[in-house]
């Protein structure tokens, strides 16, 4: 077992806690080293964690932001996970933070991996924290069941940062942050809320097969230990 369990009753009472851990995880790699990165999820979990990172007053111009994936729409399009960090993560004290993009202007992700991996390596890798999030069918990332480009993602032979996903079902082709860039970081999340989504972390807890629940990728792995803060209800 290579995870460690926070469980609240509310995510009121969660997010306080996880958001200044995280700013004390940043504020401490900016002491050490001179600056820091982070990489966060989208989805609707992570906004009230965003509003309250954001008022945090840490050093923020020494922070950079990337996404742990992205969805291949424009940035201004509602499903994009890059305007979801622009509206609850980089305001108040955290604007001043960097952002770097998952999205390109090429049409296809599969057309951008190269050059996404190379600004990942040159502007914020390794990580100093990856905050994770996982939906009711079991993705953590963008590794989806029966995905194109999942065996890639989850492969320890995969040299590029991220790779390109087109999930079978879930709208839109995707970059992804691959499992190596995120066992790398020196630090690793995952957040969730609801009691059916803690019913699949159950179940993926148990041994079986990654594709079935792809978050077993990130759950049964011994590089790097996973903190897991999950409330039961908002």
């Amino acid at each position: 077992m290579n995870w460690t369990l926070h469980p609240f009753e509310e995510n009121r009472t969660l997010v306080p806690q996880l958001a200044t851990s995280i700013a004390e995880t940043l504020a401490e790699a900016i002491s050490l080293r001179g600056r820091a990165s982070l990489a966060v999820s989208g989805g609707g979990t992570p906004r009230t964690l965003f509003d309250a990172l954001a008022v945090i007053d840490i050093p923020w111009s020494s922070v950079m932001i990337t996404l742990v994936d992205e969805r291949w729409v424009d940035d201004n399009d509602p499903a994009s996970n890059a305007l979801l960090v622009r509206r609850h993560l980089l305001r108040s004290h955290a604007a001043a933070a960097q952002f770097l993009g998952l999205k390109n202007a090429d049409r296809d992700p599969a057309l951008a991996v190269a050059a996404v991996d190379k600004l990942l390596r040159e502007q914020l890798m390794p990580l100093d924290l990856a905050v994770l999030g996982m939906g009711e069918d079991g993705h953590t990332a963008s590794f989806f069941k029966d995905a194109e480009g999942l065996d890639a993602a989850l492969a320890s032979d995969t040299l590029t940062a991220c790779c390109a996903v087109r999930p079978p079902r879930a709208p839109h082709a995707r970059m992804t942050l691959t499992l190596n860039t995120l066992l790398a970081s020196r630090r690793l999340l995952l957040h969730m809320v609801g009691a059916s989504k803690l019913a699949v972390l159950h179940e993926a807890m148990q041994p079986g097969p990654v594709n079935a629940l792809p978050v077993r990728a990130v759950l049964h792995q011994q590089r790097r230990p996973l903190e897991i803060y999950y409330a039961t209800r908002e």
